[in-house]
C-alpha cells in the first residue's frame, strides 16, 4: 500500500493492489475510487446495481458506495482512491470534467473499456504516483497534477465511448423522456406509476424498458436520484440536516435520516463527516 495521510490522520490519496485489498467482500470507501482491472473477469456490484466486466477496464466508485466483485477466478487490479479534501473535483470541473460523467451519474455504467495501450498509459501514471510516494519530500502539488491527468484521461475516454454508443445504440424516446421527467420531478413523484402515467404507458412497460435501457428498475432510479441529491446537499452545502430534509421535502429530519441510512448504510451526519464538505460550499457564501 502506498498513500499520503494528512497531519490529522485523514486518508488523502493512496494506491493498493489486489494482494493488499480484497474486493470480493463488501467495502465502503470514504474517498473517490478508480479500480484499474489489468486482467480477469467477473461482476462488479455498486450499491444495488451490478454488471459484467472483462479486463482491461476501469471501474469507478463514489464515496460511501458499497462495492465488491464476484468472480470464479483471481482478478488482477490496482485501486487508486483520493479524498475530496485532497482534490476537489467540483472546483476543477473545467479541467477534468468528471463529475456527473465518471462519478455521481445514476444513468450510466461506472466504467470504461481500455485498449492495451491505454492500460499501459494508466499503469505508467500509477507507477509515477507510487514513485512520488517514495520521495521523502513528496509533493502534494505533483500528486495532484498526476491525479488531474488521470481524471482527464478517464473523462476523455468515457466521452468518446458515449459518442460511439450514441451512434450505434437506438435511442428510446420514452426512456429519454423518463430521464428528463425524473430529474424534474424526483422531489414530488416517488412511484413508478406516476411516471408511467405521464409517459402514457403501463407500469409494466416502463419497468421492462427501464431495465433494458438503464440496467435499473424505475424504483431504483427514483431512489438513486433522491439519494444523489441528498449527497450533493451534504457535500456541496453547509445546510443543516434539518434544512436538507426540508429541501428534499421530507416530513422531518428523522424520516430523512432513516431513509438515507437505509439506502447508504450511513447516517447523513456520518456521510458528511467522513466525506467532508466541499470547498465549493464555502466559496458560494463569499
Amino acid at each position: 500500500m502506498k498513500n499520503m495521510i494528512s497531519k490529522s490522520g485523514e486518508y488523502l490519496i493512496g494506491i493498493e493492489e489486489n494482494v493488499d485489498l480484497n474486493l470480493t467482500i463488501r467495502v465502503q470507501f470514504y474517498e473517490y475510487a478508480f479500480i484499474l482491472i489489468h486482467n480477469g473477469e467477473g461482476i462488479y456490484h455498486a450499491d444495488f446495481s451490478s454488471f459484467l466486466f472483462t479486463g482491461p477496464k476501469l471501474l469507478f466508485a463514489t464515496p460511501m458506495q458499497t462495492i465488491f466483485f464476484t468472480s470464479e477466478k483471481e482478478i488482477k487490479y490496482t485501486l487508486l482512491r483520493f479524498h475530496s479534501d485532497f482534490y476537489c473535483i467540483e472546483a476543477h470541473r473545467d479541467e477534468v470534467a468528471c463529475n456527473g460523467l465518471l462519478f455521481n451519474n445514476i444513468y450510466a455504467e461506472p466504467s470504461v473499456d481500455l485498449s492495451k495501450k491505454q492500460l499501459q498509459e494508466f499503469s505508467q501514471l500509477i507507477n509515477q504516483i507510487k514513485f512520488e510516494f517514495k520521495d521523502v519530500a513528496s509533493s502534494e502539488i505533483v500528486l495532484k497534477a498526476y491525479l488531474q491527468v488521470f481524471l482527464a484521461k478517464c473523462s476523455s475516454i468515457k466521452l468518446k465511448t458515449l459518442e460511439i454508443l450514441n451512434v450505434n445504440t437506438l435511442k428510446d424516446d420514452k426512456m429519454e423522456q423518463f430521464r428528463l421527467l425524473l430529474d424534474k420531478n424526483f422531489l414530488t413523484l416517488h412511484k413508478p406509476n406516476d411516471y408511467a402515467e405521464l409517459l402514457l404507458i403501463t407500469s409494466n412497460t416502463l419497468s421492462k424498458k427501464s431495465i433494458k435501457y438503464f440496467g435499473k428498475t424505475p424504483s431504483q432510479l427514483i431512489q438513486d436520484r433522491l439519494v444523489l441529491e441528498a449527497k450533493k446537499l451534504l457535500h456541496l452545502t453547509t445546510f443543516s440536516i434539518k434544512e436538507i430534509a426540508f429541501r428534499l421535502q421530507f416530513n422531518d429530519e428523522y424520516y430523512f435520516s432513516r431513509f438515507f441510512k437505509k439506502c447508504t448504510k450511513l447516517s447523513p451526519q456520518t456521510f458528511r463527516k467522513k466525506g467532508g464538505i466541499s470547498e465549493i460550499a464555502y466559496l458560494s457564501k463569499e
